[in-house]
């Protein structure tokens, strides 16, 4: 198992990257967006602590993960699962300001919680790829339950392999993770797996926010 707890800097976010969560597209947001969203970031960087775990385990679990994402796996000499997440932190965060009732900064909060848990999800594949480099293996691009195919009540059987050390988040019944902006799923890794540029002509989830941004641009 491992765990590491990142800062803000860690995670190299641009404006454009969160511009682009808020869907924007390329577009330059109005002067009261660009204030309202460096506001945010100034607030928000002193203290944001995400957090990522992952163990890897030399089976697949007996997950129902569909057809897709076993053809992407194909090839794995072992998997990798992981949990990301912005943090408890991010999580108050955001119920304060909806209590608060400003709902600019909620848009805006909800948009860089997303980018957030992206961010800490690719330093994960970082950690992982620094890992297996001694062995000249690779690693497969990350598939999530509630995509390609993968229900997201499969997360009650992903979790339970963690024996509790899954960075704070939590499931409820309904099989959603607590903090909401959290990111949880499995790559493979090996000598013969590849992570390919871009995957989404072989999900069939329509309504996938990266399916959003691709065909938008």
């Amino acid at each position: 198992m491992t765990q590491k707890t990142l800062t803000y800097d860690d995670l190299d976010i641009t404006l454009e990257d969160i511009y682009e969560a808020m869907g924007y597209h390329g577009a330059r947001p109005d002067d009261a967006t660009l204030h309202e969203t460096q506001v945010i970031l100034d607030d928000v960087r002193h203290w944001l602590r995400p957090q990522f775990c992952f163990l890897v385990v030399q089976q697949l679990p007996s997950f129902e993960i569909g057809n897709i994402i076993e053809r992407q796996l194909r090839g794995s000499e072992a998997y990798t699962l992981f949990i990301c997440t912005s943090g408890i932190e991010y999580e108050t965060y955001q119920q304060r300001l909806k209590a608060e009732g400003d709902l600019v900064r909620v848009f805006i909060a909800d948009a860089l919680g997303s980018v957030i848990a992206e961010k800490t999800a690719d330093q994960m594949e970082l950690a992982v790829q620094e890992n297996i480099n001694k062995l000249g293996w690779h690693h497969t691009n990350r598939f999530s339950p509630g995509y390609c195919g993968w229900h997201v009540s499969q997360q009650q059987l992903l979790f339970p392999l963690f024996e509790g050390n899954t960075c704070g988040v939590t499931l409820t019944d309904s099989s959603l993770m607590v903090p909401i902006k959290s990111v949880s799923g499995i790559m493979g890794i090996g000598k013969e797996v590849r992570k390919l540029e871009y995957t989404c002509g072989l999900c069939d989830f329509e309504k996938c926010y990266k399916r959003k941004l691709k065909f938008t641009k």
